[in-house]
């Protein structure tokens, strides 16, 4: 979690410490009784793999993923005990794992990206977009924010987002009722793309289901209705069975683990918190009787509340309320003119609502939304402007995760070669525009060519990115030596949500004007 990237308590990289990936690989997981084997390597958010384990007689349950992921672990396991027999063998072994053993985890991830792959060239081959498969492979496989989660960090985001993308092309080919199945499969192997929810019924409604006659159209709902049943009981009956449901919805939905993660994802609730720390300073200041809890947000931990001094505190309803409110124009627009066309930057826009507004985010979830960014960032030159500073961003909010010393030339090195790569392939991807746009591209070329497809506020802004990384790694330590080891993050946190917001903003404007 976020908070492993201010512990020491946490492992890193392709060297994360043996206590941790043991304690990982033997935490319960799901509460499916009759294993023979445990099920391995089901990850959710933390530093290592988190294994699927489960007794026989005494189930523990440590949910932070829905059941269809731990079947995708109990496959993984299946040819484990070829390659090591400690990958699924109870007690934990003390001993350091082997080489195999490592080798195995990291070849699980690569093997679960080829979903990923095989639905980026879906989408990158549609009518619209066959001129540009490469750079649409390109933006999305060398994407250093999942390159860092999935292959160093050492998660399994690809295959997710790759269900996700998969949705998305069934939609956009007018298949919806795989589309929507596809999607609830989703839903069931990582809840946290529920935010989108809203979107898919929306569009499906209406376009799937509306304007055929009544008959006809109550017909494709009852279909559409059975599909996603069918896939929701594959995924939950045995914890209906075994009354677990509400065991399995406390777990999936820990709404008393605070508004916020010990560093801060740079969404609204950042600057939320500094302005409630800035007027209770204020107050204290000006003689008022403020009592300040000490690290209430930056020490480190994740709390079961959110004490605000002065704002008033925010409950997981408020944080619903605004997500919906802040999304309402997308499903206004989803709802009127259900166009597939649009279907990816409607959805990519309800993630970001849920990133920028929810409660207990997670600075990856920018993932669920820059990904599928990606795909589309062809389409105009504002389009490309506006990913180039997403993605540049994105990535650096992450950085915080990645802290050992060996992984700093890695975090670096992936993201000014993924500027590189960006800045290459949309010129060329501008320049060779047809003879009709060229004239309109050539005009703007010359912003393009000095400012890297962004404008002298923007290319300001990401030189901030640099000045905030020379102050965390260099100054910081000279100017306050051990004192408020927190302000770094925090500076990131802050100024990447400044960056989140403008893209935020920036695709509400562009839904509400283009589609």
């Amino acid at each position: 979690m976020a908070a492993a990237a201010i512990s020491a308590s946490a492992g890193g990289g392709l060297g994360f410490r043996r206590r941790h990936m043991r304690q990982a690989l033997t935490r319960p997981y799901l509460p499916l009784h009759r294993f023979r084997r445990a099920p391995l390597l089901a990850c959710s958010d933390s530093r290592a793999p988190r294994a699927a384990v489960v007794h026989r007689r005494v189930v523990t349950v440590d949910a932070r993923l829905p059941a269809f992921f731990a079947y995708f672990s109990r496959l993984l396991a299946l040819p484990a005990p070829l390659v090591d027999a400690s990958l699924v063998s109870l007690p934990v072994p003390d001993a350091p794992p082997s080489f195999a053993y490592l080798l195995y985890l990291r070849l699980t991830v690569v093997f679960s990206d080829l979903l990923l792959l095989a639905s980026v060239i879906l989408l990158a081959t549609d009518a619209h977009r066959r001129r540009r498969p490469f750079l649409a492979l390109v933006l999305v496989l060398w994407s250093p924010s999942l390159l860092s989660v999935d292959h160093v960090h050492f998660q399994y985001n690809g295959f997710l987002i790759g269900l996700l993308l998969l949705s998305l092309h069934f939609l956009e080919r007018g298949r919806d009722l795989a589309g929507g199945v596809v999607f609830a499969t989703l839903l069931c192997s990582k809840h946290l793309f529920l935010v989108a929810a809203p979107v898919y019924f929306m569009y499906l409604f209406r376009h799937y289901c509306c304007g055929l006659g009544v008959v006809r159209g109550l017909g494709r709902l009852v279909l559409m209705g059975a599909g996603v049943v069918a896939v929701f009981s594959a995924a939950f009956a045995p914890f209906v069975y075994y009354g677990q449901m509400q065991q399995l919805f406390n777990r999936l939905f820990p709404f008393g683990r605070g508004l916020c993660h010990a560093y801060w994802a740079p969404n609204f609730w950042v600057f939320y918190i500094t302005l409630d720390k800035i007027l209770a300073f204020l107050l204290r200041r000006l003689g008022f009787n403020i009592q300040m809890p000490e690290a209430s947000f930056t020490g480190g931990l994740v709390g079961n509340s959110s004490p605000f001094v002065v704002l008033p505190k925010v409950t997981p309803v408020t944080t619903f309320l605004l997500v919906m409110l802040a999304m309402s124009p997308c499903l206004i627009k989803a709802f009127s003119k259900p166009q597939p066309r649009h279907i990816i930057r409607w959805v990519s826009y309800a993630t970001t609502c849920g990133f920028m507004f929810g409660w207990h985010v997670h600075e990856k979830a920018s993932l669920h939304f820059t990904i599928p960014l990606a795909l589309i960032a062809m389409d105009s030159l504002e389009d490309a402007k506006h990913y180039f500073l997403l993605s540049v961003v994105s990535c650096y909010s992450l950085f915080p995760l990645l802290f050992e010393n060996q992984e700093y030339p890695i975090k670096v090195l992936l993201l000014v070669t993924y500027a590189t790569l960006m800045w290459v392939g949309f010129s060329s991807h501008f320049t060779a525009n047809s003879a009709q746009e060229r004239k309109k591209v050539n005009e703007s070329s010359s912003v393009v060519k000095k400012n890297s497809f962004i404008g002298w506020i923007s290319f300001s802004y990401i030189l901030g990115l640099v000045a905030i990384e020379l102050w965390s790694r260099v100054f910081h330590h000279y100017v306050f030596g051990d004192r408020l080891p927190f302000l770094p993050l925090m500076m990131v946190s802050l100024y990447c949500g400044v960056g989140m917001m403008y893209s935020w903003m920036w695709q509400l404007a562009w839904i509400v004007k283009h589609t």
